[in-house]
């Protein structure tokens, strides 16, 4: 079974995470007292569960503080980088330096007719 993704944990409601997160807890509960005991049979579990209590806790504290997720940040973060503003600011003015340009040959061949 692999690691869960951390979108499955954004996915969630609210609620759901909640009742996710005290799963998780309960769940490594078990298996720290399986340890314990050495009835531990797959210590890979308490990784595992570590992990995803890990992500379930950030998904929860970025809702609690507002955080917009990397996901839906990364498309609006290309479009207002200071490098891509610029490149499009330059670009615009060349269009307007051409213009300007084109305007006053034309204005000097029709004073010299």
């Amino acid at each position: 079974m692999p690691k869960p993704k951390i979108e499955d944990a954004r996915a969630l409601s609210d609620e759901a995470l909640s009742d996710e997160i005290l799963a998780v807890k309960k769940e490594l509960f078990e298996l720290r007292l399986q340890k314990a005991t050495r009835q531990l049979e797959g210590p890979h579990q308490l990784k595992w569960a570590k992990h995803r209590l890990a992500q379930l806790m950030t998904v929860e504290g970025e809702r609690d503080r507002g955080v917009v997720s990397e996901a839906a940040a990364k498309p609006a973060a290309k479009a207002a980088t200071p490098k891509a503003e610029a490149k499009s600011e330059a670009k615009a003015e060349t269009v307007d330096v051409e213009a300007a340009d084109a305007d006053e040959s034309d204005a000097d061949e029709s004073e010299v007719s």
